[in-house]
Parts: structure tokens; C-alpha cells; sequence
């Protein structure tokens, strides 16, 4: 599939591993690559048209012999693994509205939960959840409070309606606290003063009982945000030792620049400490209140509708990180992930919303800044417990990619221009590295069969940054849409 996109993560699953693109669902013998079936999506001809940031699949869930996965005119599709035959289909949202879907659905307390893209066309955000055997919707939960609500007070009167809060990247579970972690994303449009106020739930994180979507608890990282630093980044669960005992948690690099550690029982901020290299919108997250502490410019933007400069802000809105998923090391005790050095130029303006497949933001967009030192990003190694660095590798185009970390102490993931490459989790030297021909935007995945290890990565270059950043590395990189499996050699 030469889509070129590949940011998925390839699922393996008694000895067959199976693949997603935007327009065909795949199962391929895991250790010879010889297909078995592969089905085509049936998707309207004109739905390229409609999607805001990129053509994607990011991958499926399984369970019973079901796959399930959602499709960019936000279908959500269940599949017999055997021969990739549609066991039920349902509409969550009309593309032509702005909406569309491109994470993997998640299966938690019996239900399967899916979320929504389309925050930067004005529309609102939200959850699902749908009976796994047949296709029913069990509940419909918004992401933006309408009045009368908890939250509903935090928007100007009817901002709430075109709030945006997409929930396009997948949530996780504690099947012991019996609770779904879902991030929610920007607010629409991204221009704050429009919106008025913290503008819930943009930005937070949701704590939700799965067989009914009831909030349990939030936290909210960017109230009101004007930057667009989605909350959805993966929330990773760990055990950490806070204040000298094991602490149940949830971490999250955040677009904003500053890396959280929450107690997922209940909400509660534990720290918040800054790992993008440049950050000049908060100068550091209040643990007390939880709350950013804006700077004078980010106190400016907040109630300035219209502006006649632009602004310079760090991060960008891409983010001190992106939506490539970091690993934990519960061994080492350390984080993984590839984050990202770029500032933007924005300057605020009215705007009344266009309706249909049309940006919604309520800024100029001045174009985006590289740092000094020409390294846009790195691979960071990061300590949640002390809120350090424990080492970073600076690359000149940041890695698009997920990273995998093993037991064997050995970090994997791959760059925009095609390197699949190895790492030395103590101290970031590079091991390894192979020229997989397009850019790599996937998850890495490892498995084992008879006795023998493997890693599988997903290469094909299409990326929201190749597309808008202006990198001069990404100028020639072909596009893609290949697997490549390699292998520990055979034990002796």
C-alpha cells in the first residue's frame, strides 16, 4: 500500500500478524510475510477532501478472534480474524461534518471504546462505547460541558457546541481500579478568547467507569489553551515510588512541554516538570492548584480576541512531543520517547466558523522556528521520579516514531528519513541502524516465536510535519507503506 502513511502498530496473534492502512485491513503469515487476506475498507470517494491532518490508521484491538478499528470516514468496523470478513458496522459521526477517525479503539470493562478526530474543524468531541458482539452503543459521552453541567460554566454561551476536545488517540486501563485514562485535545477554535474561560474538557484527562462513561475524576493540563497542545498523548500506568512508597500513576509527556506524573486513583498532580529543551508560554505547572503559571505573553493571549503582531511560542503546536507513543522500562525505571524542539509564529484573529472540511483556529499562522542549535529534535531518556534527563540524543528532524524499549536494554525506534535504529537504554549509543526506504512513523512492536525474538516496524513517510514544518531534511524522503520484520539470530 503506497498511501504512505504509516503510523500504525501491527498486532500478532497465534503466529499471524495483522495490519492496517487507511484503506485495507491485512493478515500476513508473522514469519514468512505471505499474505492471507487483506479486505479494502469501503470508504466514500471524496473523503480525502474532508480530513484535516493526515491520512492514518494507527492500528487495531483484539479479542475472542475479533479485530476491531475505526476508519477515516469514523466508521468503527469489527473483522473476523480468520478471513477479514466485516462482522458488524457502525457510524460514529458524518465526516462531512469535520469528523473523522484514526486511532485504535480500546476493549475495557467488556465494552469497546472509541474516540473522534476533527478538533481543528470546529466540531465536538467525544467518547463511545459499543457492544463488542454486535455493534450496539452502550453510551455517548461529550468531552466539551454544556451548561447546567459540571464545567459548563467554563465557556462563553455556546462556545461549548464547536468546542472542539477531539479524542483522537487511544486511552489506557487499570482493570484493577476498573478505570479508562482517555486524553482529550484542543479546544476550537484554537484562539482562547474566543471560548472564554478553562474551557473543559480541552486538554485534560478523563478518568471514566467504561460500562457507563461516567467521569470519575479529571485533570486538566492546559486550561483553555491557545496553542493547541492537545491532551491526548498516550498515558502510560506505572508503579513509582513517590514520597517513599509505590505509588499507582499515570505519566504523559504533554504537548505544552512538561512531563506529568498523576496518582490515577484520584487525579491528584503529583509533579509536573518541564523536558522540552524550550518552553516560553508557562514558566513552570503550579502543584498546588495544578495549573500552569502563564507568562506575560500567555496572560495576553488569554484575553486578546484579535492581535496586530504575532507571537513567538515554545513549543509549537506541534509539541514538546507528538502524538508517537513513549515506552517505560519498569526495570530501569525510566521513560523513553522522542521529543521535539520547534516554535511557531501566531498571531490571533476573529474568526466565525466555516463549517465543513475548513480550518477553524481563529489565528495566522506565521510559520514555525527551529532552535538555535538546528537540532528540531531528540530521544530522550527521562527519570519520572526526580523530573530529569537522564540522556538525550539530538536529531536534526525529530523522530516521528513510537518507541519500543526491552528487558535486554535495548531502545528501537526509527526517523522520518527511513533508519530503523537500536539505542543503548543507559546511555542512548547507538547500536544499530537500517535504511528501511521511507520514512518511519510506526510503533514498533517485539514478539517471540519458537524460541526466537523479533521487531516489526511499519515504514511509509507521511507525516502533518513532513507536510507543514518546511524541514529541508524531508524534502526527497519517498513515500511508502512496507513491513519490516527483523530477527535476533538463531540460537546455536
Amino acid at each position: 500500500d503506497n498511501s504512505g502513511n504509516a503510523s500504525s502498530q501491527p498486532l500478532v496473534i497465534g503466529g499471524t500478524m495483522y495490519v492496517t492502512s487507511h484503506t485495507h485491513t491485512l493478515a500476513v503469515d508473522a514469519l514468512t510475510g505471505r499474505q492471507k487476506w487483506k479486505v479494502a475498507v469501503d470508504l466514500p470517494a471524496d473523503v480525502a477532501g474532508y480530513l484535516c491532518c493526515g491520512i492514518q490508521t494507527r492500528g487495531m484491538a483484539a479479542l475472542d478472534g475479533v479485530l476491531y478499528r475505526t476508519t477515516v470516514d469514523a466508521h468503527v468496523l469489527a473483522i473476523s480474524m480468520a478471513d477479514g470478513k466485516v462482522l458488524w458496522k457502525q457510524k460514529a459521526a458524518d465526516y462531512k461534518e469535520g469528523y473523522s477517525m484514526t486511532h485504535a479503539p480500546l476493549i475495557a470493562g467488556g465494552v469497546l471504546i472509541t474516540g473522534i478526530s476533527g478538533g481543528e474543524y470546529g466540531t465536538r468531541g467525544f467518547l463511545d462505547a459499543w457492544d463488542l458482539k454486535t455493534g450496539e452503543k452502550k453510551w455517548h459521552r461529550w468531552t466539551t460541558a454544556a451548561p447546567g453541567e459540571k464545567g459548563g460554566d467554563t465557556w462563553k454561551p455556546d462556545a461549548y457546541k464547536t468546542g472542539g476536545g477531539p479524542t483522537w488517540l487511544t486511552g489506557s486501563y487499570d482493570p484493577e481500579l476498573d478505570l479508562v485514562y482517555w486524553g482529550v485535545g484542543n479546544g476550537g477554535p484554537w484562539n482562547a478568547a474566543s471560548r472564554g474561560g478553562d474551557s473543559l474538557y480541552i486538554n485534560s484527562v478523563l478518568a471514566l467507569r467504561p460500562s457507563t462513561g461516567e467521569i470519575v475524576w479529571h485533570y486538566q493540563f492546559s486550561p483553555g489553551d491557545p496553542y493547541d497542545y492537545d491532551g491526548v498523548n498516550e498515558l502510560v500506568q506505572a508503579e513509582l515510588p513517590i514520597g517513599g512508597k509505590p505509588t499507582k500513576v499515570l505519566m504523559q509527556a504533554n504537548r505544552n512541554g512538561f512531563f506529568y506524573v498523576i496518582d490515577r486513583t484520584n487525579g491528584k498532580l503529583l509533579s509536573a516538570n518541564q523536558f522540552a529543551r524550550k518552553v516560553n508560554w508557562a514558566s513552570g505547572i503550579d502543584l498546588a492548584s495544578g495549573r500552569p503559571i502563564d507568562t506575560p505573553m500567555t496572560t495576553m493571549v488569554r484575553k486578546t480576541e484579535e492581535m496586530k503582531d504575532f507571537v513567538e511560542v515554545w513549543p509549537s503546536a506541534f509539541g514538546g512531543k507528538n502524538w508517537m507513543p513513549m515506552s517505560y522500562d519498569p526495570g530501569r525505571k525510566l521513560v523513553f520517547m522522542n521529543s521535539i524542539d520547534v516554535g511557531m509564529k501566531v498571531k490571533y484573529v476573529k474568526q466565525e466558523r466555516p463549517g465543513g472540511p475548513n480550518w477553524y483556529l481563529g489565528l495566522e499562522l506565521g510559520g514555525f522556528v527551529g532552535p538555535d542549535d538546528g537540532n528540531r529534535g531528540a530521544l530522550t531518556a527521562w527519570d519520572p521520579a526526580t523530573g530529569k534527563p537522564v540522556w538525550r540524543v539530538l536529531n536534526k528532524s525529530p523522530f516521528w516514531s513510537g518507541v519500543l524499549s526491552t528487558a535486554g536494554g535495548v531502545v528501537f525506534t526509527g526517523s522520518q528519513t527511513g533508519q530503523f535504529i537500536a539505542f543503548d537504554a543507559r546511555n542512548g549509543n547507538k547500536l544499530w541502524s537500517f535504511q528501511t526506504g521511507s520514512g518511519i512513523s510506526g510503533l514498533p512492536i517485539a514478539w517471540e516465536q519458537g524460541g526466537r525474538q523479533y521487531v516489526t516496524v511499519l515504514s511509509g513517510a507521511s507525516t502533518v510535519y513532513g507536510a507543514l514544518a518546511g524541514d529541508p531534511d524531508l524534502a526527497n524522503v519517498p513515500a511508502g507503506g512496507s513491513v519490516w520484520t527483523f530477527a535476533l539470530p538463531a540460537a546455536k
